[in-house]
């Protein structure tokens, strides 16, 4: 539809359009006859060879229409911008784009920076847009109409955008709403990424509107009220895993929640959100959901010295820090919601080089894009510790239209099992990084043989014990621990240096109690065992002539019987399993490790975490809050499946190894925002002790509790049956100090 003022009788228009960004294909101009006593009038024009606006190929036109008039003379020129794409909402089906019904995968996003509050610039909106593609995402939501800039960052590089009248809880009265809801349909009417018009928020919406939204609007995009079940679209906010009865995957009206996984501070966004995906995308009703939000909204305040004010619980909420700081949940979305989907499998000595993928684009085959395998060295710090590149070559990927699942071959080098780290890497039609995905080459107890260095030696390891301690000493290192609990007490490194890791191990999750203990000698190697009652059967400590001290635990082998207690020896809802040890933070500098990394994890966010060798210094950041010295990767927290970690400190750093599949490595315990609301706390409980090696770790909540979430934020439970050999927790302490 376009608008006439005083046209002249005679006049008529010219349009024309041309490709923007690129020199293909040439369109011949279009005149159009003109009623000079109609003031708005509709036109139609067709081309042919024109390509559509998707997100994933956002082809864009630059259009003009130029008013002449009888003569053929200039009057008037007018230039926007525009894609040519359909968009139609089909009750009890789902929303389709150029005929192809869609997933949208979004965020909500204020306008907003610490610099400038909600005023922004088009340079914020390049990179914001830039930062929400390279999440794999496709749709943004906003509570109010954003910059123009932003809406045009969204047409060329594709992203779905629901535009929506401002409003929340309460509506504006309809005099004023008709005026607002005017001068944003307007200004925004043409632009190809809106596919869904919104009317107010959470309540505020003035139902009067809703029916005008068409009268500016001549592609008639359906409307919707978020948070409400409303036109057969249901967006109800914060949903349970299981919501709910006669809706969402138990109704059958489509749903989408434009807002989900709430991120206050470290909680939401990509924790559970596997489970909620897989769940939802099951239903052949789902068309999206929308996270809450995209960064922290936090201003810098002049009036207070500059700090950067979130008010305190009230707005970190973001993905992003203030700044556009990656919290770890940016890779776990960006992993969760890439279009390449690759089946779990592990590395075996059987591996051919072949996985079995999906492709989840919407429009794209995947014949258009490209992978690429590197396989790296990863050696412990006894072999140097330094990750290196061993081979790289292509993936040959198949032919898949979306929603297909078929293989994908790399060319398995003579090299391969030399290295450590498999690591794939994705990328789209135009060489854009999707994702990476990384394995480990070998099992934990075959990567320590392979790396684990003899000194060569003519000694013996020692023992020594007293009425209440055992000593356990090689190569200068001197462990000592009491008889009555097994516990270690003291050590010493090569340096005769205090090693101050002690304390322990105490167990976590379950209950051990020592009923005996014995020394020996094992060939050249110093032997102390410890046997329990409980959870623990026993733990075999193993001084070798090298100097290692090998920690090798029994668990949960026990099917009957109280095991010595009165009540159960195990929590009967498993949040941390495994071995506690007590450490000063205050002397710790960093952590060198192999396994994934480099952002800690909670049990329902591991995705998005690679394997390789990682090194952080030591920080205190509280995730959402130290917006003064906000430094991600966060240090402290749990660290999934160790290999090997060297904690760092001024003088006494000492290396630790697992030959155990699987485990946690607890650094430490987070702290609690200053500012959380009422003095709740964010994050579930922490083992006792500081560092810890666990089985099993807890779930981080997202806006409802953890017990409303799917079934990856359950805590654990335990289950032995008589002949159960029961979890070794195997593990190799070096203390040398080199």
């Amino acid at each position: 539809k376009i608008q006439f003022n005083n046209l002249k009788k005679g006049c008529h228009l010219v349009a024309s359009i041309s490709p923007v960004g690129t020199d293909r294909g040439t369109f011949v101009p279009q005149s159009i006859s003109l009623q000079d006593t109609v003031s708005v009038q509709r036109i139609s024009v067709n081309w042919k060879g024109v390509k559509t606006w998707t997100p994933e190929t956002p082809n864009l036109y630059l259009m003009t229409l130029s008013l002449l008039n009888e003569k053929g003379e200039m009057i008037h020129t007018y230039q926007e911008r525009i894609g040519f794409r359909t968009v139609e909402f089909k009750p009890k089906d789902g929303l389709y784009v150029n005929g192809t019904k869609v997933i949208m995968k979004g965020i909500n996003r204020h306008s907003f920076h610490p610099d400038g509050g909600r005023t922004t610039n088009r340079e914020i909106s390049l990179q914001d847009a830039l930062l929400i593609k390279e999440m794999n995402m496709n749709a943004v939501r906003f509570h109010y109409p954003p910059d123009t800039h932003f809406l045009e960052m969204c047409d060329s590089l594709g992203l779905f955008v629901i535009d929506e009248l401002a409003g929340w809880q309460n509506s504006y009265d309809t005099s004023t709403g008709l005026i607002l809801q005017r001068e944003m349909l307007l200004r925004d009417v043409n632009h190809p990424s809106i596919v869904l018009w919104s009317n107010g928020n959470e309540g505020g919406w003035n139902n009067a509107l809703d029916q005008h939204f068409a009268d500016y609007d001549i592609q008639k995009r359906h409307v919707i009220h978020p948070w409400a079940d409303f036109n057969q679209l249901d967006t109800h906010h914060y949903p349970a895993y299981l919501t709910g009865v006669a809706r969402f995957t138990n109704g059958y009206n489509v749903f989408m929640p434009t807002e989900f996984m709430h991120g206050q501070y470290d909680q939401g966004h990509g924790a559970g959100l596997q489970d909620f995906w897989d769940n939802y995308t099951r239903h052949p009703l789902f068309a999206g959901g929308f996270m809450w939000d995209f960064c922290d909204n936090a201003v810098k305040r002049a009036d207070k010295g500059g700090i950067l004010d979130s008010e305190t619980f009230n707005a970190p909420d973001g993905i992003l820090g203030p700044y556009r700081e990656k919290e770890g949940s940016y890779y776990t979305v960006r992993e969760v919601w890439s279009p390449i989907q690759i089946k779990k499998q592990y590395i075996t000595s059987s591996f051919k080089g072949e996985f079995m993928l999906s492709n989840n684009y919407l429009f794209t085959n995947l014949s258009q894009c490209t992978m690429k395998y590197q396989i790296y060295a990863a050696p412990s710090p006894l072999k140097g510790g330094q990750q290196s590149l061993l081979a790289s070559g292509e993936v040959v990927l198949p032919s898949l239209h979306p929603g297909e699942t078929g293989r994908a071959v790399m060319q398995v080098p003579e090299n391969f099992f030399e290295g450590d780290v498999l690591q794939l890497e994705a990328f789209d039609a135009t060489g854009k990084s999707i994702c990476n995905w990384t394995w480990p080459i070998h099992y934990a107890a075959d990567y320590f043989q392979k790396q684990r260095t003899l000194i060569s030696s003519d000694e013996t390891a020692l023992f020594t014990e007293s009425d209440s301690t055992v000593t356990l000493s090689a190569k200068h290192v001197t462990v000592t621990f009491t008889k009555q609990d097994g516990k270690i007490i003291s050590v010493l490194n090569s340096l005769n240096k205090q090693v101050p890791f002690k304390e322990g191990p105490v167990a976590v999750g379950m209950k051990m109690k020592p009923i005996r203990s014995t020394c020996r000698m094992d060939g050249t190697d110093a032997v102390f065992c410890v046997n329990y009652v409980g959870g623990v059967d026993s733990i075999v400590w193993r001084m070798s002539a090298d100097g290692l001290l090998n920690m090798n635990a029994v668990l949960l082998n026990r099917a009957s019987g109280g095991g010595g207690f009165d009540d159960a020896f195990m929590d009967e809802q498993v949040y941390n399993l495994g071995l506690t040890f007590s450490y000063p933070e205050k002397e710790c500098t960093g952590m060198r490790w192999f396994g994934r990394g480099p952002y800690r994890v909670w049990k329902n966010r591991v995705p998005g975490t690679n394997y390789g060798i990682w090194h952080k210094d030591y920080n205190n950041t509280i995730t959402g809050e130290s917006f003064e010295n906000l430094v991600y990767p966060e240090f402290k927290g749990y660290h999934a499946n160790l290999y090997w970690a060297t904690i760092e400190n001024k003088e006494t750093p000492f290396t630790v190894y697992s030959a155990s599949d699987g485990v946690f490595l607890r650094l430490f315990t987070p702290e609690e925002p200053k500012g959380r609301q009422d003095g709740v706390n964010t994050m579930p409980d922490f083992p006792a002790g500081d560092i810890s090696f666990l089985f099993d770790i807890p779930a981080i909540r997202s806006f409802k509790p953890v017990s409303q979430h799917g079934p990856q934020s359950q805590p654990g439970n335990i289950r032995i049956k008589k002949g159960d050999e029961g979890i070794r927790l195997n593990l190799y302490f070096d203390f040398r100090n080199k």
